[in-house]
């Protein structure tokens, strides 16, 4: 470690970017939970305002001398910084055009890359370690003292987050987090999260990370083989992928069985239906968000499989993909069927994730 004196202009000059860089990532989040085509000049306006002070930030890091061992955490600290201005600037550019929906949706994409290249930075630095955390537990020390020390263990023991033939070009893959305070040998709830179509499970980890390191679960973020899960006819590619996954992991971290959560957004909410309500299936909750009851499920037998079934479907009131209409209907058939369903109809949701929701989710798993 550098000396003192060396490395005390360098810290101090982290400290004073990490403020306007993490909230700044906290407006990215807010704006992608509140994304409508016809809020996007207000969303732009709430994305700014801490841009030229992290701008400003980012000139000083690079002029100030960096101690030798702490070089890698200026590249991070100035890759994410430089990416997340460059989100807020491609977003304040679309938001001009907010005809185009994909317009707006592209950049925030880029939300879940600045996450990879900060989260290796957590054991260093507690504020970033706070910030990928839920909300009500950035202020609970003892959980950052034991996800330091956990981190920073010297054994063979494989905690955090790692990729499985899942590189952003490759398809039908999956990403893993297994929870740095996990012990070694107790069974850990699971959660398999499906993104939305033309997603990548690398990015999708992302969404359910915060809560899922909150609450020591076990996350899987698998990548359909095509550019969507198997919801558009034909054969079924996606099942054998999601099973896999889960053995495979299964295979080297105990699972409590009790406890197998697929959950996922828009075509992933259709498939955690449709592949959730299939025969011979590991998962016992299902948590689909912001999608539809699969026509298929009508033929196959599906809706009987649903009975006794602890279902959590969340809809937003403002979805301009799937009306909220056809979730009510949803609710309807899936009860009639037996599920034992939780509705959440979110009156400020339109087609986005919320994120918030997750804590509840795994509120309900646990029950």
């Amino acid at each position: 470690m550098a000396p003192p004196e060396a490395s005390g202009p360098f810290v101090a000059t982290i400290a004073r970017l990490l403020t306007p860089l993490l909230g700044t990532l906290d407006r990215i989040a807010w704006v992608q939970r509140h994304l409508h085509p016809a809020m996007a000049e207000r969303l732009a306006a709430a994305l700014t305002p801490e841009t030229e002070a992290l701008t400003a930030s980012l000139d000083v890091l690079a002029s100030v001398e960096c101690p030798g061992d702490l070089r890698v955490m200026r590249e991070r600290l100035t890759d994410a910084s430089r990416e997340t201005i460059e989100v807020v600037n491609a977003f304040v550019d679309a938001s001009r055009s907010p005809g185009d929906i994909i317009g707006l949706y592209r950049p925030l994409r880029r939300f879940a890359h600045v996450q990879e290249v900060l989260y290796p930075l957590a054991p260093a630095l507690d504020s970033v370690s706070r910030w990928f955390l839920e909300p009500a537990r950035r202020d609970d020390d003892a959980l950052i003292a034991r996800l330091r020390a956990a981190a920073l263990e010297n054994d063979d023991t494989r905690v955090g987050v790692f990729h499985v033939h899942n590189e952003r070009n490759e398809r039908g893959g999956f990403s893993v987090y297994v929870p740095e305070v996990w012990d070694g040998r107790s069974a850990m709830p699971l959660a398999v999260a499906l993104h939305g179509g033309s997603g990548h499970g690398r990015d999708f980890l992302w969404t359910w990370l915060k809560d899922a390191r909150s609450r020591g679960v076990l996350l899987i973020s698998p990548t359909a083989r095509d550019r969507t899960w198997s919801i558009m006819g034909g054969e079924d590619v996606d099942a054998a992928v999601l099973h896999q996954a889960v053995e495979a992991v299964a295979t080297s971290y105990p699972v409590d069985r009790a406890r197998i959560l697929l959950t996922g957004m828009s075509d992933g909410a259709t498939y955690t239906l449709l592949g959730g309500l299939a025969e011979d299936i590991p998962f016992t909750h299902l948590a689909p968000v912001s999608g539809v009851l699969h026509p298929f499920l009508f033929a196959n037998g599906g809706l009987a499989r649903a009975r006794g079934r602890p279902i959590y479907l969340v809809h937003g009131a403002l979805d301009w993909m799937f009306p909220v209409a056809v979730a009510q209907q949803t609710r309807e058939v899936l009860a009639a069927a037996g599920a034992e369903i939780v509705y959440r109809e979110l009156e400020d949701l339109s087609h986005t994730y919320p994120r918030d929701e997750n804590t509840h989710i795994l509120d309900w798993l646990m029950r």
